[in-house]
């Protein structure tokens, strides 16, 4: 369901179809690459693991499949003071869309 600022909510489904967290955003990527910032981070993008991620956008049957890696970064030079000077960053690539039947 799409609210009225245009965000929709989707549902990190566990293998065992659990759904433990819910990231919004206004593409199913964007929640995609929030939860894969959550994924344990590689000490680079060469050497992370993909991590299969699902997501079902709440009040549909439509699962979302993506491949998920993070990995550790500098901050940028120019970066504000309150940030770490080592960042997660994430990439996600999209591998199709199931419907479920509940």
């Amino acid at each position: 369901m799409v609210r009225e600022d245009g965000k929709r909510n989707f549902a990190l489904r566990e293998d065992d179809g659990d759904e433990s967290s819910v990231f919004s955003g206004n593409t199913p990527r964007q929640a995609a690459l929030k939860a894969a910032r959550r994924l344990d981070p590689a000490p680079s993008e060469d050497e992370a693991d993909r991590t299969p991620i699902e997501l079902r956008e709440k009040g549909t049957d439509k699962v979302h499949l993506y491949e998920g890696w993070a990995w550790k970064q500098t901050a940028p030079d120019d970066s504000p003071d309150w940030m770490p000077s080592e960042i997660t960053e994430a990439n996600v690539s999209k591998e199709g869309i199931e419907h479920i039947d509940e």
